[in-house]
């Protein structure tokens, strides 16, 4: 089982809700999240969402799933991002779960 986390702004959350049901994603959840960045060259080692000045409405969607699934929605979120190059892309994570209380 893998905890999958994708990120974004709020106007791609229906893209990312595309890319869960084509990797037979279909039960997931959706809570929203504002990030900050400032205008700093960023380490992206200690860097989420920067404290700053700018603010921007995100979402965060997540679901418990396979690993076949968690894979293929972590390829179509680079292809997404291949296809949509920008300053905001989407940001994807695949979590092994070591034990749950339930099975998929």
């Amino acid at each position: 089982m893998k905890f999958l986390i994708v990120t974004c702004l709020k106007e791609y959350q229906e893209e990312v809700v595309k890319i869960f049901k084509q990797a037979f994603i279909n039960a997931f959840s959706a809570t929203t999240i504002t990030g900050f960045k400032d205008n700093q060259q960023p380490d992206l080692l200690e860097e989420w969402f920067a404290s700053g000045d700018e603010k921007f409405d995100s979402v965060m969607l997540f679901s418990f799933t396979t690993a076949e699934n968690a894979a293929l929605a972590m390829e179509l979120v680079k292809k997404f991002n291949a296809a949509n190059a920008g300053d905001f892309p989407l940001r994807a994570f695949i979590v092994p779960v070591e034990q749950s209380a339930y099975k998929l």
